[in-house]
């Protein structure tokens, strides 16, 4: 990943701190002399005993000034300045690290998509492992489990790749086939569906494509899929259906768990939002969080379209490319 971006975001945050002091001091300075000269004009007479006139600094002529007058006012702008010196180097020094402070907080929204955006693929590949191993134990072919392995590793790669990308801030301009991310997502999630005895039903309304990396289409899909099935029942059935219209792909993923309450409808798409206990698993997490921050940066939405205590439906739109 390329250093160059942050070098010159750290070159540009300097050349503003540094900009910043240069005028605040400039005008700190710049106002106290003025004052001073205005005090000593106000506060000075003629020199009498060398023949000045009265009217002090005219012509090259001598002026008094009185000290006892003169030092409360030196004194008083010292410290004045001091303080508005020390003003600026605060607000100074907060200009400074508030890169490093954008920086951190992106570091730590990375590690957390990252640790989420790993987890339904890792939990799909220890399933797949579980089951290669009960069928070698059987004596069963172990072929087409071996074959399924490599398309998670595949996935791993691709979701890790992905992550990079959208981390350096690459601009791609990928288009998405809907019927393929479809298919990529139920092969991740079926691991887990078998383990909550919850059944995947497909319902593609037909070739369409959305402007949207096929990698980041299918995790939208995932994740969608993966809330479905930690909400859904066990024997039910959780369903994926897309539709086109004029303008936009309307993605559907449909369950029979216990619906979202008002509270959640609010919330649910926040990053760690807790609901809840219902389901296997408890709360939102980030995977909601990351689809919506997808479909919003593909120009699209999401939004629960339908909620009962029967199940809940969300709807994905997004434009066609």
């Amino acid at each position: 990943m390329s250093t160059a971006p942050d070098e010159a975001r750290i070159r540009t945050a300097a050349r503003r701190v540094g900009v910043f002091v240069a005028i605040g001091a400039a005008v700190v300075i710049t106002a106290g002399v003025g004052i001073l000269v205005a005090v000593l004009l106000l506060t000075a007479r003629p020199d009498d005993h060398h023949g000045g006139t009265r009217h002090p600094g005219l012509d090259g002529d001598r002026i008094v000034v009185d000290l006892d007058g003169i030092l409360p006012w030196v004194i008083a702008l010292g410290a004045i300045g001091v303080v508005l010196l020390a003003a600026i180097a605060w607000l100074a020094a907060r200009r400074s690290v508030r890169p490093l402070a954008d920086a951190l907080g992106l570091q730590r929204a990375f590690v957390a998509d990252a640790s989420h955006e790993m987890r339904t693929p890792l939990t799909a590949l220890s399933a797949r492992v579980q089951t290669l191993q009960r069928r070698y134990e059987r004596g069963d072919p172990v072929e087409p489990t071996i074959s399924a392995l490599r398309t998670d590793v595949d996935v791993l790669d691709d979701v890790l790749t992905d992550m990079l990308l959208a981390a350096e801030g690459a601009a791609r301009g990928d288009v998405g086939e809907v019927v393929a991310a479809f298919d990529a997502a139920v092969r991740t999630v079926t691991p887990l569906a078998e383990a909550a005895d919850v059944q995947l039903a497909v319902e593609a309304g037909g070739t369409m494509a959305v402007p949207m990396a096929p990698t980041t289409l299918t995790r939208v899909c995932v994740a969608l899929l993966d809330n479905a099935i930690q909400h859904a029942p066990a024997g039910s059935t959780v369903t994926l259906g897309s539709e086109t219209d004029t303008r936009d792909v309307l993605i559907r993923v449909s369950d029979a768990g216990t619906g979202v309450s008002d509270a959640d409808r609010e919330r649910i798409f926040d990053r760690f939002a807790r609901g809840p206990e219902a389901g296997r698993r408890r709360g939102f997490g980030l995977g909601l969080a990351l689809v919506r921050e997808a479909a919003v940066a593909a120009g699209g939405s999401v939004t629960i379209e339908h909620s009962s205590p029967a199940g809940s439906t969300f709807l994905l739109t997004l434009p066609r490319a």
